[in-house]
């Protein structure tokens, strides 16, 4: 089982669970995280990291947003891995609330 990036990540993009991940494998997009499902080892670490609750296990992501596991495995192979915590977007705290944000999802 992997750990999934969620919806909620959109236009947010906290970091905190990034510097807690002993394997490197969040990826960076312009406005979103995605984990590597071929790297996730499935530590439980990030998850409670999350200030907006955006990561789950794979077998609890919420049943709207199941899109989101075949997208993280997508995302990552093209994305950059990211090992350090940076600043959120400008305009996070005002995003973390929208529901039905992937229209938003910039690749």
């Amino acid at each position: 089982m992997t750990f999934v990036v969620t919806e909620e990540c959109i236009k947010c993009k906290y970091t905190d669970c990034v510097e807690v991940c002993p394997v490197d494998c969040f990826h960076e997009g312009p406005n979103f995280l995605v984990i590597d499902p071929d790297e996730c080892i499935d530590c439980t670490l990030c998850e409670p990291e999350c200030p907006i609750e955006a990561i789950h296990p794979e077998d609890d992501v919420p049943e709207d947003q199941l899109q989101f596991i075949q997208l993280n495995a997508e995302l990552a192979k093209i994305w950059p891995v990211i090992t350090e915590k940076k600043d959120p977007l400008p305009d996070a705290d005002e995003w973390a609330e929208v529901k039905d944000k992937l229209q938003y999802l910039e690749r």
